[in-house]
């Protein structure tokens, strides 16, 4: 994409700069210059299916439902906990009357108090979500019963469809990375997102000055992470949002008439939805015995859409960062495409407790789903040992990498068969290197 440049004056032999480049330092200049082709060249992997699972110890892929099930009771006792906890903070702290504290003292205890409840009980709702889709892969136990049925009562509790998102997951597990079958957060091309500029100029170095670009721009970019993050997922559910284009209009996970699945699926599409009328009907009586609608907005909605901004914030690092590639047909094939993926540390020890891990083991998730997540962490340590380099990961703040994904991964080009993302300027961090595979007829050809 061509980016508008303005040259005042020429650079010099003795000092260039980087019309990209944002001081005249050169400490800054070469750091910046170093965001272009900032990782090593991309070499496209050379390992069949068979290799790649060859390397996990055969008892990670054993399956337990006794022990799948210690940890959805340890769940519920945290979440149930959690709610008699917070049940105290109205009568002890509030503005007129509190029994511990009154006034403004009172009104901010109270507050604080339910904030941190949000933010734990958001915790522990996503690591029930997790446990939901470790039963949509059969990671849970050897029974497909018992998963199912586990999975749609977990499920529908964090108000997912269940088979309708279980069927469309599969999908993006058999295509990851693959630019035209991919279920979400399929890269948009350089045709399709067109960048326009602010009709601002951005000073990038002394004499140098570029077009800003409006989805550059800070306040543009925090905008759009923040209804990514509150409405992300609500958006995949009933618009397919950042999945394929080719599906129609308000292609959803409610309609069993939809695209995403067969015939097949119809009964269990209805299934998923009539357990959310059921979920729904729950919340009323709720609302109902514990003080109404601010109650179920208190003790559950606000903690669903801290769930919902984990999901997404997983996810979209999980498939979405300058390192990885994404691929067109010719290059593509399962083993690839499992290895698009990025482990990363989710807050500390909230991840590896809380989330089951899902943020930390991602990558032997996809190379075999139905390793269930007690055992991902072994598979894990495999699997860095027989990858090497085609292993990805990174311990920077998921916050931080959040910020900087969103700013550097706008577009990947139209052409090509190994694509990585590019920022708003047509910047790349990363450029592959295509394998030099010989001719099967046994005879190579110049």
């Amino acid at each position: 994409m061509a980016t508008a440049v303005r040259q005042r004056k020429a650079p010099t032999k003795e000092k260039e700069h980087d019309v990209l480049a944002s001081s005249d330092s050169e400490e800054e200049q070469d750091a910046t210059k170093a965001l272009e082709d900032s990782f090593p060249p991309f070499v496209v992997p050379q390992l069949t299916i068979k290799e790649v699972l060859g390397a996990i110890p055969a008892h990670c892929f054993e399956r337990s439902a006794l022990r799948s099930s210690t940890y959805v009771v340890a769940d519920f006792a945290m979440i149930t906990a959690l709610v008699y906890a917070a049940s105290y903070i109205d009568p002890a702290f509030n503005f007129q009357n509190g029994e511990i504290l009154s006034g403004w003292a009172g009104f901010a205890a109270k507050w604080s108090l339910w904030s941190v409840y949000w933010i734990l009980q958001g915790w522990v709702g996503t690591g029930v979500w997790i446990l939901g889709h470790e039963c949509g892969h059969q990671a849970f136990s050897t029974s497909k019963t018992i998963n199912n049925t586990m999975g749609l009562f977990l499920h529908s509790f964090v108000l997912v469809p269940y088979h309708s998102w279980r069927i469309s997951h599969a999908k993006h597990h058999a295509a990851t990375g693959h630019m035209t079958r991919d279920e979400v957060f399929v890269p948009r091309t350089a045709s399709f997102r067109k960048v326009a500029p602010t009709g601002k100029k951005l000073k990038v170095s002394k004499g140098v000055e570029l077009d800003e670009l409006l989805e550059d721009a800070p306040l543009y970019r925090l905008t759009w992470v923040l209804v990514q993050q509150l409405f992300g997922w609500p958006a995949y559910l009933f618009s397919n949002a950042s999945g394929q284009l080719w599906y129609p209009a308000w292609t959803n996970h409610f309609d069993p008439k939809s695209l995403i699945f067969d015939a097949r699926h119809r009964g269990q599409v209805l299934l998923s939805d009539a357990f959310l009328v059921g979920m729904f009907g729950l919340l009323a009586v709720f609302g109902h015995y514990w003080g109404g609608l601010s109650a179920v907005v208190k003790y559950y909605v606000i903690p669903y859409l801290f769930v919902n901004h984990w999901l997404v914030m997983i996810t979209y690092l999980q498939h979405t960062d300058p390192q990885l590639p994404h691929y067109n047909a010719p290059q593509w094939n399962f083993q690839r495409g499992a290895l698009c993926t990025m482990d990363r540390n989710m807050l500390g020890p909230v991840g590896p407790y809380l989330m089951h891990g899902i943020c930390e083991t991602h990558v032997a998730h996809h190379v075999s789903s139905k390793i269930p997540h007690y055992h991902a962490w072994e598979a894990t340590e495999a699997l860095k040992n027989f990858l090497g380099e085609h292993y990805h990961s990174t311990d920077e703040n998921m916050f931080v990498s959040l910020w900087k994904c969103y700013k550097q991964c706008r577009y990947v080009d139209d052409e090509g068969d190994v694509l990585f993302y590019r920022d708003a300027y047509g910047r790349a961090r990363r450029v592959a290197q295509l394998p030099d595979v010989p001719s099967d007829s046994g005879v190579d050809v110049e």
